[in-house]
């Protein structure tokens, strides 16, 4: 077997795949976001993704075929990440494509030339399967010169692609490397589709040539297409003499970083332990930088929550390794360097992706050390042996962020086992509901009349950005209930597609414009107007006549609604830049809405802002807004826009022209952003612009609601008018107000403390009369009562009492519902109590989970909260249980 080919690093693979098509006339696309167009996918996961309405013929291609490197994500087996050399959660594919331009001998002729010529892979380690009934592909590989003992025929389940029950599908054909008999199996019937490592697959080529129908039968398709996939990963290994996808120059660099941050060594050979932990932080360290950088943030749905499970897990392995405090920053510096090359997005969000991963981090530290106390205190409970319930575990899983590998390995250095299948089950009821909740399958999602559209009708044409009114516009198509009509009546609600327009569609935040479209005889009023792959849909009811395709109508926009729209959609910009000057370079827009009415803003960042921040920043809005700073828009090239600063939205898509809009006309101008939205003219005609609320929205993202102009007059005489009426309720003049609320304030507090001393003192008849009652247990007296209008902190105040007012060894178990409604629990004994059994934190860990709640703490003094306030009789009376009073 031949062992003499040239190795090449990943960059130079990808290089020479993508140059090799272009040359043959396919045309190269960029990678689409990880945030696919499709609703029925949860991330980007094959190349094919971005081309699936050119399968489907919804559309078409000039090029005979296009050519990609497609970041991917895949989540389907990510615990199984770091215990082969194979899996990957972020894997980069490399793909050849064709909508009928590049017949099924051309596409396996450029693929034979590219492995055999330009990778100069020896054809004696090249092997090909193809579906058991296609002798077609058989044919062609003979005709290149593949011997038949290297073609093995595969069936179904491997070899043949379908996009459901019914619908495209088609044979495939798969190349592998022999890696060497040294990592097989041993099987003198090892061949390509066996289990074991000796054949690696790297490249698959799927013929979608059929329609399969409900009958079974499978016509021809109108043309056959054509999908490929290289995987890079495994790609590099073979072109760098490699038997793993961990061992190529890109992951090594990663793994290299894990061996110095944690002081362990890596073997290639190990799927356990540390190897396996290294691995585990290489690889998700890629996946949670690159689906930040596509503007995807840490939750608790969806991808979401995929990336903040990749990058818990990551931290959790981390810990496994005996890394203290925060690390994972800097595997996020090592992939940039590496992948920002060929990735140019991941160097212009770094402040933005450490920033999360920083406050992620920390707060998955918390997550962890809250999840040991829960666990500590169910093994504490369990039996000499006993095994761990699968449900607790599911709910460390669940509740805590606890990795259920954690929680195996913590309980078994106590000596117990998990109830693995218990949990299995809880999860699977888990994905049960979530399955239930999913949406329709791939395909069928594209399947509607303005993907059909879009490839019939021309996208509309704008023309609104100094128009307000346009006649003559074109009907090019009517949509009723989901369907394409010729005509509409008096009566119904239809969406309008016109040739030209001054409306401008939902868009950026900015919600569409509302107005009329007329004709003779015919009147539609507009409420709204939505963008369906660029076509403009006038949400419309038919209020006189009948609208017909191919009429021509006057389409008037309402044009003091878009005054309001204007002014609040460049109150946005202004608001963005004074974020960033205040706040720091890490802001990035996550979000926003502009209404007419007012405007919404969601950000990236940390923490809450302070009162002074956000004077600060509604302080420069202002100062912009009273400037009278023209506000200038010019069409330029995206790459020119960049160098010029503009702003480019976080995870948002732009073409190669782009508008650019800059807040005065300035070289360096306050905010200069790339939008296609509509803006006033002059800051001027913003008139003011007010902060009405800062909040949180999830983890790293605030949120700011503002008013402008007219919005924001209505709020100020609002609010004057609230702080008149508080004055007069407090019978003073309005400037008197905050030290007359002071001064009452301070009246109520003292009257608050009189009243706890009252309670919680000697004199309290409520303690007396629990004294009273105390229970007499051998070596201590036992005090056990519960007290009303009592705060936690409060209750430490009665065992101090009772402390003082009973002779001899005392303990105390005593309640309250605080001001919130909620349970506070203490339980409390003196040192001589303690001496004669009584321990405080094990009274507590017994009886809080009756009031939902969690708590410990010493023998001597322990404390516990709840949200169950009624529970506090059960949790008193099973406090006397336990202590046998």
């Amino acid at each position: 077997m031949s062992a003499d080919y040239p190795s090449m690093t990943t960059a130079e693979i990808r290089s020479k795949f993508l140059n090799f098509f272009e040359e043959r006339g396919l045309k190269l696309y960029p990678s689409s976001s990880l945030v696919p167009d499709d609703p029925s996918l949860l991330l980007a996961n094959a190349g094919m993704n971005q081309f699936k309405e050119y399968y489907q013929g919804k559309k078409t291609m000039k090029e005979i075929g296009a050519i990609s490197c497609q970041k991917c994500v895949r989540t389907n087996d990510i615990d199984c990440i770091g215990e082969d050399g194979r899996h990957l959660s972020f894997f980069e594919m490399l793909g050849d494509f064709s909508f009928g331009g590049v017949s099924k001998e051309q596409a396996c002729a450029w693929a034979f030339e590219l492995i055999t010529k330009e990778f100069k892979l020896p054809l004696d380690r090249l092997y090909f399967t193809v579906f058991t009934e296609d002798d077609e592909t058989h044919d062609v590989w003979r005709s290149l010169g593949v011997a038949e003992d290297h073609i093995s025929r595969l069936g179904e389940d491997d070899n043949f692609w379908a996009a459901g029950p019914t619908g495209p599908c088609g044979p495939c054909s798969e190349i592998y490397f022999d890696m060497g008999e040294e990592v097989g199996c041993g099987s003198p019937d090892c061949k390509p589709g066996c289990d074991c490592d000796r054949f690696l697959e790297f490249w698959n080529l799927v013929f979608t040539q059929y329609d399969r129908q409900e009958d079974g039968s499978m016509p021809e398709l109108p043309h056959r297409n054509l999908d490929t996939g290289m995987g890079l990963e495994r790609m590099a290994a073979i072109m760098q003499h490699k038997t793993a996808n961990y061992d190529g120059d890109l992951m090594q660099h990663l793994i290299k970083l894990g061996e110095e941050i944690s002081g362990k060594t890596y073997d290639a050979d190990d799927y356990s332990g540390a190897s396996r932990s290294l691995r585990i932080i290489a690889d998700h360290s890629r996946a949670v930088d690159f689906m930040i950088s596509d503007g995807i943030l840490p939750g608790n749905e969806g991808r979401e929550y995929v990336l903040r499970r990749l990058l818990r897990r990551a931290v959790f392995h981390g810990r496994l390794l005996g890394i203290e405090g925060a690390f994972l920053t800097k595997f996020i510096d090592e992939v940039n360097a590496q992948m920002g090359e060929a990735y140019p997005d991941l160097l212009k969000n770094v402040a933005l992706v450490k920033g999360i991963v920083a406050s992620e981090e920390e707060r998955f530290s918390t997550t962890l050390d809250n999840g040991r106390v829960y666990l500590d205190e169910a093994l504490a409970a369990l039996a000499e042996g006993a095994v761990l319930p699968g449900d607790v575990a599911f709910k460390l899983h669940d509740t805590f962020g606890f990795p259920i590998d954690l929680t195996v390995e913590i309980a078994g250095t106590a000596g117990h086992d998990v109830d693995m299948d218990g949990f299995t089950a809880c999860m699977e009821d888990q994905k049960a509901r979530a399955r239930a909740n999913a949406k329709g399958d791939a395909w069928g999602s594209f399947n509607d009349v303005w993907v059909e559209l879009s490839d019939k009708v021309a996208a509309t044409e704008f023309d609104g950005y100094d128009n307000d009114v346009i006649e003559g516009a074109k009907v090019v198509a009517i949509v009723r209930n989901g369907e394409s009509v010729e005509s509409a009546a008096a009566g119904e609600d239809v969406e309008v597609v016109l040739d030209r327009t001054p409306f401008y569609a939902e868009m950026g935040g900015q919600q569409g414009d509302a107005g009329k479209l007329s004709a003779e005889g015919v009147v539609l009023t507009v409420s709204d107007t939505k963008n369906h792959n660029g076509l403009y849909a006038h949400v419309a009811h038919v209020a006189e006549g009948t609208l017909t395709v191919g009429a021509a109508v006057t389409a008037a926009l309402d044009a003091e609604r878009r005054g309001f729209l204007r002014r609040n959609h460049t109150a946005t910009h202004l608001l963005d830049a004074a974020l960033k000057q205040v706040l720091g370079e890490h802001v990035s827009q996550a979000g926003s809405l502009v209404t007419p009415e007012h405007l919404r803003f969601d950000f990236t960042h940390f923490e809450a802002l302070s009162s002074e921040q956000l004077k600060a920043v509604e302080d420069l809005v202002n100062q912009q807004i009273f400037a009278s700073k023209p506000v200038v828009t010019r069409v330029m090239g995206i790459d020119e826009a960049k160098a010029a600063g503009a702003v480019a939205l976080f995870g948002e898509k732009y073409g190669d022209v782009v508008r650019v809009v800059s807040v005065g006309a300035e070289d360096q101008p306050f905010s200069r952003e790339l939008c296609g939205g509509t803006h006033a003219a002059n800051t001027a005609e913003i008139g003011l612009f007010k902060i009405i609320s800062e909040s949180s929205t999830g983890s790293n993202v605030r949120r700011i609601e503002a008013v402008t102009s007219k919005g924001a007059l209505d709020y100020m005489v609002d609010r004057l008018a609230l702080v008149d009426a508080a004055a007069a309720a407090l019978k003073c003049r309005v400037d008197e107000v905050p030290a007359r609320v002071e001064n009452l304030q301070a009246e109520l507090r003292e009257t608050s403390n009189k009243l706890k001393k009252a309670l919680t003192g000697g004199s309290s008849d409520a303690i007396s009369s629990a004294i009273e009652g105390a229970v007499e247990l051998g070596g201590y007296k036992l005090v056990v009562a519960e007290l009303q209008g009592l705060e936690a902190a409060d209750l430490r105040n009665v065992w101090d009492t009772v402390h003082q007012k009973v002779a001899g060894p005392v303990a105390c178990v005593v309640a309250s519902v605080t001001e919130k409604g909620t349970p506070a629990l203490l339980a409390a004994g003196s040192d001589d109590a303690v001496k004669a059994g009584f321990h405080a934190g094990n009274v507590i860990k017994q009886i809080v989970g009756l009031v939902d709640g969690r708590g410990g703490g010493r023998p001597n003094m322990a404390q516990a909260g709840g949200k169950n306030a009624a529970g506090i009789a059960d949790a008193l009376a099973a406090a006397k249980t336990a202590l046998g009073a």
